[in-house]
């Protein structure tokens, strides 16, 4: 689950919902400044049992953030080694991002063990098997992103990918309170939270 809050803060209600719902991975989109390093930081300590990372990290600054804010894992939409290196060196795990043939190839020799697909939606499910082959036949651990909404898990996991990445859409969606629509979207979360870590 990918997070764009305006703040770091502003997300504390979404976590609260999804942590409820049994997710485990949630990612909050980098922004530049102290601010957001402090406000993630809260964020560790309000919500000590997610997993929680950054998404959109593409400079080297934004890695350090990163790491400053004591985020487990960092994604990017590029595939760019100097990041990949750079993510090491702070004790990250930096998940890069990738569509081409070479893309994979590139992250695989890099000795990246995920990568994420991106934008998935424009791909279709089909798309990460039919590289299997050609790229010998081992292909790293795949997260697909980018336009891909709950009804889209099913078939993307049982075309080959490893895990699907939902955006905060969803979770807007979600509303607050107990009436019907956000209890049922709930449930559905949660079974896909089942689904994803039975994989």
């Amino acid at each position: 689950m990918v997070l764009r809050p305006p703040t770091p803060e502003h997300g504390a209600p979404s976590l609260e919902r999804l942590s409820a719902a049994g997710l485990f991975h949630v990612e909050v989109a980098w922004q530049p400044g102290d601010a957001w390093i402090a406000g993630c930081r809260q964020l560790r300590l309000a919500f000590p049992g997610l997993c929680l990372g950054a998404a959109s990290v593409c400079t080297a600054e934004a890695v350090d953030a990163v790491a400053e804010a004591g985020f487990a894992y960092a994604v990017s939409p590029v595939a760019q080694r100097s990041l990949v290196q750079r993510a090491a060196e702070r004790g990250l795990a930096l998940v890069p991002g990738v569509m081409t043939p070479t893309e994979v190839h590139a992250a695989m020799a890099w000795g990246c063990p995920i990568v994420k697909l991106f934008p998935a939606a424009p791909l279709g499910a089909s798309y990460w098997r039919r590289l299997r082959e050609p790229l010998g036949g081992a292909l790293p651990f795949c997260i697909a992103a980018g336009g891909l909404t709950v009804g889209d898990v099913d078939p993307w996991l049982e075309a080959g990918v490893d895990a699907v990445a939902l955006g905060s859409g969803l979770v807007e969606s979600l509303g607050e309170g107990d009436d019907a629509p956000s209890l049922a979207a709930l449930a559905a979360l949660a079974a896909l939270a089942t689904r994803c870590a039975s994989r």
